[in-house]
């Protein structure tokens, strides 16, 4: 008997990577054939509608954010409360851009709306798609470095950095609500009609953009295993566990911090620059706490510090959210909470920590 569970327990051990590797390409190529149905005829059995389409690339986008967010805080151990700014900062790069795409050569029309003569400087080159995305990266990446400096430098850490992350991206959305900063305020942006010359509401471009966020989802999971499995994702882990002991070996965690925390930053700006011509608008309220902290329950309930399980939570907590607010929209924040407490009293290590017990048992 001893001798046939372990003949057991080493097969289960084997084929375990490949279950999850064959179930990782199907899911992949399921994801890579929706955008290629939604160019077949609207009245075709196998069409997928544009509303399916949007709604899975936007919730490819938040998968993202969640898997940049597992970087910082399963892997380093800082729990982000402001990955949302990140976010909104890209997409409103992306935003500006494809406003000036529907202006023309005229001025926004929110700017018209408020009788503004001329565009601000911040403003100026916005009309080209290279400096656009030239922004979405610079933007959040170079906020995230001047910030991660000082509160790494000052080996800010717990609950203390999670408060002030808070804090900078609630400061971002109070700027960004006020109509003479110049980004639309309350309402931001929407009203787009064209992205690189295309309209933006056609199938082909819808497919393209879908396309283009599996690529981003795709690439970022890769680059994560390459750097959770290399000797920087060790030095990360030890970060995360026992940080004086890695300096006493004589590492400074400055430098490996700010990558990671940059990194992160420019993941999530990317995934914003994706989602806004998906979902057709952008404003501050991307930016609200509770956003992020959505964000965190993604991570946790997927199980932080696996990569995996982050995409795994995002799906489902966006597919419920999804549901919740056309069934039951004034349950949602309650749902929610509740989903919160359960991870944290019985799932303290996400849905794939669970299934790894199941397996182990």
């Amino acid at each position: 008997m001893p001798v046939n569970k372990s003949l057991l327990a080493r097969a289960s051990a084997k084929l375990g990577p490949q279950v999850s590797l064959a179930i990782g390409l199907l899911v992949l190529a399921v994801l890579l054939a929706m955008p290629l149905l939604h160019l077949l005829p609207s009245d075709h059995a196998l069409h997928v509608s544009a509303y399916a389409l949007t709604l899975v690339g936007k919730i490819l986008c938040y998968a993202i954010v969640a898997l940049a967010l597992d970087l910082v805080w399963g892997y380093a151990g800082m729990l982000s409360l402001g990955h949302g700014l990140f976010f909104a900062l890209g997409g409103y790069a992306m935003g500006m851009y494809l406003m000036r795409q529907s202006a023309g050569d005229g001025l926004p029309a929110f700017m018209s709306f408020l009788a503004w003569s001329e565009l601000p400087w911040y403003w100026y080159g916005t009309s080209s798609f290279l400096w656009a995305m030239c922004l979405v990266v610079l933007a959040p990446g170079l906020l995230a470095l001047v910030f991660g400096f000082f509160a790494f430098r000052s080996r800010i850490k717990g609950v203390y950095f999670s408060i002030m992350t808070q804090a900078l991206t609630f400061a971002g959305m109070l700027l960004f609500f006020r109509n003479e900063t110049g980004f639309g305020g309350n309402n931001g942006f929407t009203g787009f009609t064209r992205i690189l010359g295309f309209d933006i509401t056609a199938q082909g471009t819808r497919a393209a953009l879908f396309f283009a966020t599996v690529v981003l989802l795709v690439g970022s999971l890769y680059l994560g295993f390459r750097l959770a499995r290399s000797k920087f994702g060790r030095v990360l882990t030890a970060l995360r566990d026992a940080e004086n002991r890695l300096m006493f070996c004589g590492y400074d965690p400055l430098g490996y911090k700010l990558f990671i925390w940059v990194l992160s930053a420019v993941l999530c700006g990317l995934a914003g620059a994706l989602y806004v011509p998906q979902v057709g608008i952008i404003n501050p309220s991307e930016m609200a706490p509770t956003q992020s902290i959505e964000a965190a329950v993604w991570v946790a309930l997927g199980g932080r510090g696996t990569l995996i399980g982050p995409l795994l939570g995002a799906g489902i907590v966006n597919g419920m959210k999804s549901w919740f607010t056309v069934a039951f929209p004034e349950y949602w924040l309650f749902a929610l909470g509740a989903l919160f407490i359960v991870v944290t009293l019985f799932l303290p290590k996400g849905m794939i920590g669970l299934l790894k017990k199941e397996k182990d048992q």
